[in-house]
């Protein structure tokens, strides 16, 4: 196979492009920027339908790794932002990816709509525009290629691994405070967690099946005081985790959200709502087996 990447500077984007690579396929490695390890310098959402058609000529296939993030904030609206980000280029993409005789594509989405989707009393969708635009963003994709084109859409949870100077950048933080001499607390809860490496293998096994299906991706399911304590022990710094009640959680998000509101800030997953994500258990079924350590070994020590 010829698979076009776009995002392939990223960190999944990277990844996504060695597994590909691996196997033996052909790349084609499109990103915003010129840097190393791009082929072509092209920004999609921006792209003539033209530009879009001529870069995925002789290729048999797509992957969008791209996109506006959850942690993005910025003031007044967020779904416009979103739906620049998520929806209109995946749709513009996918409309070239058809018309240029492509046999299959995947789009790295969030295991968010995999919780929607199974947990509709939870009701996320109508909390956060973030998990709107990932479901639409899905939905957009698979009209737009129509039914000789599947659209795999691989929900990916909290990634650990690094890609030449790439971060999960939820990480950043996160790091910065396992590595100071700060007291670590961590509420109930937890997440299904991956390697970065794992999203590349899920997608390229997807888009080897030409799979058209919803693909929820983990390695591992972590408390919340498993992972910060498996960071910090990674990061040099062993130590306690100790308890926090839920109260003091639910209490700053209300605040957060509050403050969000008077300073005209909207970010993609609600700040008052996050209670109903953070702690909860949010859990997948391993789609492989394997450990994240060398993943969080790798994130920790990043620079």
């Amino acid at each position: 196979m010829k698979i076009l990447v776009v995002g392939g500077s990223g960190l999944l984007g990277q990844h996504v492009l060695d597994e590909l690579r691996k196997r033996g396929h052909e790349t084609t490695a499109i990103a915003r920027t010129a840097r190393e390890g791009v082929d072509r310098t092209l920004d999609v959402s921006k792209a003539s339908h033209d530009e879009l058609r001529e870069a995925l000529d002789g290729h048999d296939g797509v992957v969008f790794a791209g996109g506006m993030d959850d942690r993005a904030v910025g003031r007044g609206p967020v779904e416009p932002r979103l739906r620049a980000g998520n929806v209109a280029p995946v749709a513009a993409l996918l409309r070239a990816a058809h018309e240029a005789g492509c046999t299959r594509a995947a789009v790295l989405g969030s295991y968010y709509t995999y919780f929607d989707r199974i947990h509709p009393e939870w009701g996320l969708a109508a909390k956060h525009p973030y998990v709107r635009s990932r479901l639409e963003q899905a939905r957009v994709a698979r009209e737009t290629a129509g039914p000789g084109l599947p659209v795999a859409v691989i929900e990916v949870p909290f990634v650990f691994g690094v890609a030449e100077d790439r971060v999960p950048q939820w990480s950043v933080p996160i790091v910065k405070w396992v590595r100071s001499n700060t007291p670590l607390f961590a509420p109930a809860g937890g997440t299904a967690a991956t390697s970065a490496r794992g999203v590349g293998v899920a997608t390229v096994d997807a888009l080897e099946q030409a799979s058209g299906a919803d693909i929820p991706v983990a390695e591992e399911n972590l408390q919340w005081a498993n992972m910060l304590a498996r960071l910090a022990a990674a990061a040099g710094r062993p130590r306690r985790v100790r308890p926090m009640p839920s109260w003091p959680v639910r209490g700053a998000f209300k605040l957060g959200g509050f403050l969000n509101g008077l300073t005209g800030k909207q970010p993609g997953l609600t700040v008052q709502h996050m209670d109903g994500l953070l702690l909860r258990e949010l859990y997948l079924e391993p789609s492989r087996r394997a450990t994240v350590d060398d993943a969080i070994r790798e994130t920790a020590v990043a620079r």
